[in-house]
């Protein structure tokens, strides 16, 4: 039998139940026997990460819940798995059921050939997708869920009283999930996501990678100033809504503007 560690009333996060790193933060949710988790991490996780929940003492025929945070290899490459072997249904956003239905290697990012990264990406039947709004009930408990895109179309964030289970929207350092337009990243979403997480009243968040902190609203006010400035960047290319920098060469072209700022003469 394994002690229970959780991080708050009801919460159990599987890396910090381990003591290690086993991937992206799992966290099981439970009240009394019933119990679910959000994400699953990598397939060849499951096992340990089962093993570990029945070490624990928790009725692996009362799991009642598989939820996706988003539709990224790295959070749900292991659904597949862990539903044939705990019977639950997978639940996700409408938005995330494609790339799971067909097993979408490049939404997922299983499937990066310039990085030599390929990866199978198991596909897994959604049994029910969850909106803002709705509510997942874990025996008396009640996750709230928020739709919260930006990293992905699909990106879920759930609150549980003054926790925020916040997905990849911000981590402690205050650095953000991947943008990139191949898993329908989007900008001014994520902006739009930031603060609604920064005007809430939640207290602690609790990320999908690394150590969950304190909510700060200095550190979100930082960070949402920062991706605002990514919309007029060609950091993120087709994610920026414009670039600047291009429109001032359109007008220096048609001025026929020198590097030195004087206009170039006519030969």
């Amino acid at each position: 039998m394994l002690e229970r560690r959780p991080v708050f009333p009801g919460v159990i996060e599987m890396n910090h139940q381990a003591g290690w790193r086993i991937g992206c933060n799992v966290y099981l949710v439970y009240d009394d026997r019933d119990w679910a988790l959000i994400d699953i991490g990598y397939e060849e996780s499951v096992d340990e990460i089962i093993e570990m929940i029945r070490q624990m003492d928790f009725p692996l025929s009362q799991c009642r819940a598989l939820v996706a945070t988003h539709a990224d290899v790295d959070h749900i490459q292991g659904l597949a798995k862990a539903k044939s072997i705990l019977k639950a249904p997978v639940l996700a956003h409408p938005q995330a059921v494609e790339s799971l239905e067909t097993g979408d290697k490049i939404k997922t990012f299983a499937e990066i050939a310039a990085q030599n990264v390929h990866m199978e990406m198991p596909v897994v039947k959604i049994d029910r997708t969850v909106v803002d709004g709705d509510l997942i009930e874990i025996g008396s408990r009640k996750l709230e869920v928020w739709h919260t895109p930006g990293h992905t179309d699909s990106q879920l964030a759930f609150r549980l009283d003054n926790l925020l289970l916040s997905g990849d929207n911000i981590y402690r350092d205050g650095s953000v999930g991947a943008i990139d337009a191949h898993h329908g990243s989007d900008i001014p979403a994520f902006i739009k996501s930031l603060e609604r997480i920064a005007k809430s009243d939640v207290e602690w968040l609790l990320p999908s990678h690394g150590p969950i902190f304190r909510k700060d609203d200095r550190l979100l006010d930082k960070t949402i100033n920062r991706v605002k400035s990514y919309l007029t960047l060609a950091d993120f290319g087709t994610c920026a809504s414009h670039w600047p920098l291009i429109e001032e060469w359109d007008r220096e072209l048609a001025e026929g503007r020198l590097p030195t700022g004087k206009p170039q003469p006519a030969v």
